[in-house]
C-alpha cells in the first residue's frame, strides 16, 4: 500500500498493493495496521455504500465539528470524479479543490480529511461507492457548497446542464455564503 501526497496537506490518494493472478485479484482496501505504519490513525466507526447511475453529481458535503467525519472513498464498480473542497479557514489552501479519478479499475482510494466538503460524479454507465468514516452521520452538523461554484472551478467531467442532482444539493449556498466552522 501506498499513498500519494496532492497539493493539499493532509488530503491523500491511497493505493492499494494488488495481488493478480489467472484467478483474478486480491487486496486489502483497508488495514488499520497498515495505514497507521504510513502515518494515518483514524478509527473508523461506519461503511456508507451508494449506486448511482451516468450523469449522478452528489454533494459538496460536510459535517461541522464535533461531528466532522474524515472520509476514505473507493469505487466499487464503475468510475467517478471523486473531489474535495478544503474548507479549513487557516489552510493555505482554503477554496482550492482537488479532484481524481477513482474506479473499480485503478482501485484508488481518496482520504478525505475532516475539513473538507466532499462529493462526486458518475462518469460511467453505473457506479457502485463505498466509503468509510470516523464519525456516524448527524443531521443538524451537515452542510454543503453548491457543485457548480464559480470559485472553485471544478471540471465534474460532464454537461453539469445534464446532472442529475438532488433538490437539496441544488439549494446549497456557494463555499463564501456556507455554515462551515472549520
Amino acid at each position: 500500500m501506498k499513498i500519494e501526497e496532492t497539493f493539499i496537506k493532509d488530503l491523500v490518494v491511497v493505493e492499494p498493493t494488488v495481488f493478480g493472478d489467472e484467478r483474478g485479484y486480491f487486496f486489502e482496501a483497508y488495514s488499520k495496521t497498515k495505514f497507521k505504519d504510513l502515518g494515518i490513525e483514524i478509527e473508523f466507526v461506519q461503511d456508507n455504500q451508494s449506486f448511482s447511475k451516468k450523469g449522478t453529481l452528489r454533494g459538496l458535503h460536510y459535517q461541522n465539528p464535533p461531528f466532522a467525519q474524515t472520509k476514505l472513498v473507493r469505487v466499487l464498480e464503475g468510475e467517478i470524479i471523486d473531489v474535495a473542497v478544503d474548507l479549513r479557514k487557516d489552510s493555505p489552501t482554503y477554496g482550492k479543490s482537488f479532484s481524481v479519478l477513482l474506479s473499480a479499475e485503478n482501485k484508488k482510494q481518496l482520504l478525505v480529511p475532516q475539513g473538507f466538503a466532499h462529493g462526486f460524479s458518475v462518469i460511467s454507465e453505473t457506479a457502485s461507492v463505498m466509503y468509510k468514516c470516523d464519525q456516524f452521520y448527524n443531521k443538524a452538523s451537515e452542510g454543503g457548497i453548491k457543485f457548480d461554484d464559480p470559485s472553485l472551478n471544478i471540471d465534474w467531467g460532464m454537461n453539469l446542464d445534464e446532472a442529475i442532482v438532488s433538490e437539496k444539493d441544488q439549494i446549497l449556498p456557494f463555499i463564501d455564503n456556507c455554515n462551515s466552522l472549520f
